[in-house]
């Protein structure tokens, strides 16, 4: 199994990219990666080569960059050279923590749709207080949508949750204002009576967004507009509920002390909401693994990338997903 792995993208790039490959070939006796990037900077990193090859290029695509423009104007960026890696063969999926339009871009034009699929989806597993996390799709790949392509977020969501994490039958919950059968605008009353109408998922229903963490779903779905606005809803809450904590634990000596004992159980709770543990956003609907990770990925967030992107492959989960469409 061979991957491509763009090695510029990033706040931390390339020494984060570069020890979280070294980490997951060491993990994964199976594993090739090709990095894509500049040479004279990665080299130095590389304290183990094993299995580990250099696509050399200079251009990046940074994150002010207009995406589509980017795309086809720096053919030789990192990013754009990573994906041509997957749409040539010589690689069976792909990995940036770059500019996300970017990459959406490159997954459309260069690695390309499965075939049956109207939109991607851009789709994060995110933390539940249990442990077991959700699907959420889709965060911003399509600002609007129609209900059939929230249907087919569904079938794809679903397919991922029973192929890749393991659940049987995983339940399916379409996010809205309420949990009502009549709830909603156009767009989720629409999708309500086609998610219904599907007999092959676990259409649970309505599900409200303060619920999320709460399990009441293993997949949810929403156009990306109001995914995008609920996913940075419970990143910046759960940011400043940690900074209040910080500043709460440390304000004199007595919490001061207090935190210092609190400090292994806050690491534990600090960890259980970090998505990145999940591995990264897969860009569902296109013909081989496209993943995300997030900007500031450390080595271990592009680690669990990498085996996210891994077990997509080795599930088949493209090709689930097309013979999943082509019955309905």
């Amino acid at each position: 199994m061979k991957l491509a792995i763009d090695a510029m993208g990033g706040d931390n790039a390339p020494n984060a990219i570069v020890e979280g490959v070294m980490k997951a070939v060491g993990a994964f006796s199976d594993l090739e990666v090709t990095l894509v990037g500049n040479e004279e900077k990665i080299k130095p990193l590389l304290t183990d080569s094993t299995r580990i090859s250099i696509l050399h290029t200079e251009e990046v695509i940074e994150g002010t960059d207009e995406p589509v423009r980017a795309v086809r104007r720096k053919k030789n960026a990192s990013m754009v050279l990573m994906a041509n890696e997957v749409k040539e063969g010589r690689a069976d999926g792909c990995i940036s923590a770059g500019n996300t339009g970017a990459l959406m871009t490159a997954g459309l034009l260069i690695v390309g749709r499965i075939e049956g699929i109207e939109r991607p989806a851009l789709s994060p597993t995110l933390p539940t207080l249990d442990g077991k996390g959700f699907l959420f799709l889709d965060v911003g790949a399509n600002v609007d949508a129609k209900p059939e392509h929230l249907l087919q977020y569904a079938i794809m969501g679903s397919v991922y949750a029973e192929r890749v994490r393991g659940i049987a039958n995983p339940r399916i919950g379409l996010l809205n204002v309420g949990t009502e059968d009549k709830k909603g605008n156009d767009l989720t009353k629409q999708t309500f009576q086609l998610l219904k109408e599907t007999q092959s998922l676990n259409f649970i229903g309505n599900v409200e967004s303060r619920d999320l963490m709460e399990s009441v779903a293993d997949v949810v779905v929403t156009d990306g507009f109001t995914g995008n606005i609920a996913l940075k809803t419970i990143e910046g809450t759960a940011l400043s509920v940690f900074t209040m904590l910080k500043t709460a634990l440390t304000s004199n000596l007595k919490s001061k002390i207090a935190a210092s004992i609190l400090k292994p159980q806050l690491k534990i709770i600090k960890q259980q909401m970090d998505y990145s543990e999940y591995g990264g956003a897969a860009l569902f609907g296109l013909k081989a693994p496209v993943i995300k990770a997030h900007g500031s990925s450390d080595p271990n967030a592009i680690y669990n990338a990498i085996r996210q992107t891994r077990d997509m492959i080795s599930n088949q989960v493209a090709e689930k997903i097309y013979a999943s469409l082509e019955h309905k």
